[in-house]
């Protein structure tokens, strides 16, 4: 036997012996017969009964609990195979009148137990009301329970096939593995602790969704805590965390993303306890420029941004990893791997950081020359995803990649356009800023935000049709200001009118003095052309604009 049995008397003993050499039919849950006898045996030594038994109807093992809970001894290797369960169901008592408890429930993800089944034992010993839970399958509403709980009246005519309730059950498990393996991506589920006002986090969380997608991640659920403080080793506090690994296990999630960024004892710590992959914002947008990067520029720009952000995290690194080494006449016990690790990678961030100063040097030199030839350059700033390649195409009749995703531009784009009277200027799309951009790739980008810097004119781009325009445009206007380029001239355009409430839009062209676009439909161009023309080129008198012919829009 199992569990807390010192103390029990030796008729006790036998009659929990004796449970072993009973046997209920495979097709029901538990018998009358056996139900009757687990609670009398369990009044008799007030404290919880438990039994294992497989699908066969033998018992496996016998287990004694207190008068509060059941401990469940090591179960051993679980089944092999995608949506199968253990095998073993647990049938056991209860003293106080309580149901399922969240223990219970707890050992039934963790163990992956086919069921739970908790049977009252009243003061006369005979069987009270029983209750049963199993795990839902994956693919149910997010945020829903994990568990389903069934009530049962008595034991007595209680004839659920157990047979094909399993069977069924291990079906429909299987169904959601093969959806998983079909869509190649990984599950991952989404966290975000603030100690604020929730609706700003939850906004944030579908913003986090967003890049998770972009990334390639399959976003299983997301899972919103509200704290007095953050807990400083774990983020999320233990309690918290062990939700999160049941969560994982029931959806078949392997990736665990924070909204919030994570020190490097924080990553160590949830991964340590949780066995998953964890990643923060600031790794997932990395992992995303890592994806999206194409030209030679682009790709050092996203190594020195990853680079910055690893070194500190370096120490990570497993001890069993860190090993003596020593050259020829070398003293002391040399350096350990984590040191040979950091060397590399200062050396290696040196390299990347000369490679892109050169290429910056070259591109100074090309806008130095554009300044003398006197050609005007407009940079399209802007949140990411709103619009501003759809915009570039549009007015140059170019044809550069315009994605539904996050950061679909990450290497700057430059393309020529030329207004009446032979005079053209340099139109450059520009890498979308969002929320909390890692300050990293910030500095790594910084030769390439120098467009903005330089600009004659910036062209700040916002979605009419996201709720969060007016957020999204504090953003863009807040990482402006940090790079210095606050006080360039800035022309706002709402784009994407076409789906957006025309009040809505009114009330923000009134308030920003902007002008109103549809880069999909050219809707308002022409006048956003003539806009940009009488910013560039004041010198020109009123009745030239009206006399001139319009730019050409497709």
């Amino acid at each position: 036997m199992f569990g807390n049995t010192e103390g029990l008397k030796p008729s006790l003993n036998k009659a929990l012996q004796s449970f072993y050499q009973r046997r209920i039919p495979a097709t029901r849950f538990v018998t009358p017969e056996l139900a009757r006898r687990l609670t009398e045996v369990s009044r008799e030594c007030n404290r919880q009964v438990g039994l294992l038994i497989d699908r066969a109807g033998m018992v496996d093992k016998v287990i004694v609990g207190d008068a509060h809970q059941l401990f469940i001894p090591e179960l051993g290797r679980e089944r092999a195979g995608a949506g199968r369960f253990r095998g073993l169901r647990l049938v056991h008592t209860h003293l106080r009148g309580e149901g399922l408890s969240k223990d219970d429930l707890t050992d039934l993800t963790l163990l992956r137990l086919d069921t739970i089944v908790v049977i009252q034992a009243q003061p006369d010993g005979l069987p009270g009301p029983l209750e049963y839970g199993v795990i839902r399958p994956p693919g149910a509403a997010r945020g829903e329970e994990m568990w389903r709980v069934e009530k049962v009246p008595s034991v007595h005519g209680w004839e659920d096939d157990f047979t094909t309730f399993i069977r069924d059950l291990e079906a429909q498990f299987r169904t959601a593995a093969d959806a998983r393996a079909v869509s190649g991506r990984e599950n991952a589920v989404l966290v975000s602790v603030t100690t604020r006002d929730p609706r700003g986090a939850r906004r944030s969380l579908e913003e986090l969704g967003r890049l998770a997608s972009t990334a390639g991640l399959h976003v299983a659920d997301q899972v919103l805590q509200v704290r007095r403080e953050l807990d400083g080793r774990t983020l999320v506090g233990q309690g918290k965390l062990k939700d999160l690994v049941l969560r994982c296990m029931h959806l078949g999630a392997n990736v665990l993303v924070f909204d919030q960024e994570l020190s490097p004892s924080q990553l160590r710590n949830i991964a340590t306890e949780t066995e998953l992959k964890v990643l923060d914002r600031t790794q997932l947008i990395l992992d995303i420029f890592s994806q999206r990067a194409t030209t030679r520029e682009g790709k050092l720009q996203v190594e020195l941004a990853q680079l910055r952000y690893r070194k500190p995290r370096l120490a990570l690194m497993p001890t069993a990893m860190s090993r003596l080494t020593g050259g020829i006449g070398g003293r002391g016990p040399g350096e350990t791997k984590l040191e040979i690790n950091r060397r590399r990678a200062d050396e290696r961030l040196h390299r990347v950081q000369r490679q892109l100063d050169d290429i910056a040097t070259e591109r100074t030199m090309r806008r130095n020359r554009r300044k003398r030839v006197g050609l005007p350059l407009v940079a399209i700033v802007g949140y990411t995803n709103a619009g501003k390649s759809t915009l570039l195409n549009r007015m140059t009749q170019s044809r550069v990649d315009a994605e539904d995703k996050l950061f679909a531009t990450l290497d700057p784009t430059s393309r020529r356009m030329r207004f009446p009277e032979d005079r053209e200027i340099i139109l450059t799309d520009t890498v979308g800023f969002i929320r909390d951009l890692p300050k990293d790739l910030v500095h790594a980008f910084r030769s390439t935000l120098d467009e903005a810097l330089e600009a004659d004119l910036l062209l700040h781009v916002v979605d009419a049709g996201d709720e969060e325009a007016e957020a999204q445009k504090a953003t863009v206007d807040e990482v402006l200001k940090e790079l210095g380029a606050a006080d360039a001239p800035i022309l706002v355009v709402v784009n994407q009118v076409d789906r957006a409430d025309p009040e809505r839009v009114r009330s923000m062209v009134e308030a920003w003095e902007a002008s109103a676009v549809s880069a999909v439909t050219g809707e308002g161009l022409q006048v956003l052309l003539d806009r940009i023309e009488r910013t560039l080129f004041r010198e020109r008198m009123a009745s030239s604009f009206r006399d001139a012919e319009p730019a050409t829009v497709p």
